[in-house]
């Protein structure tokens, strides 16, 4: 799952609170406040494949008007 390039695409907002929470969690990882190894899922991705700057934008989404979680399109 890629969430965003390095080639100077503007990152989109999270669109989900799951989402703006596994940002969060890669953000402190790349700033060293929690180890990567902590990191799983989604948050391991978006660490190894967004710029700090990136992550800052999903991270600073506001949580109040966002669903759970968002369908990926997935089969239920």
């Amino acid at each position: 799952m890629r969430l965003s390039c390095q080639t100077g695409e503007k990152a989109m907002p999270a669109k989900s609170q799951a989402q703006q929470k596994a940002a969060g969690a890669a953000l402190a990882a790349k700033r060293g406040e929690i180890k990567k190894s902590e990191l799983i899922g989604a948050s391991k991705e978006m660490y190894e494949s967004m710029t700090e700057k990136e992550l800052e934008e999903f991270a600073e989404t506001k949580r109040k008007s966002l669903p759970e979680h968002v369908d990926g399109g997935k089969k239920h």
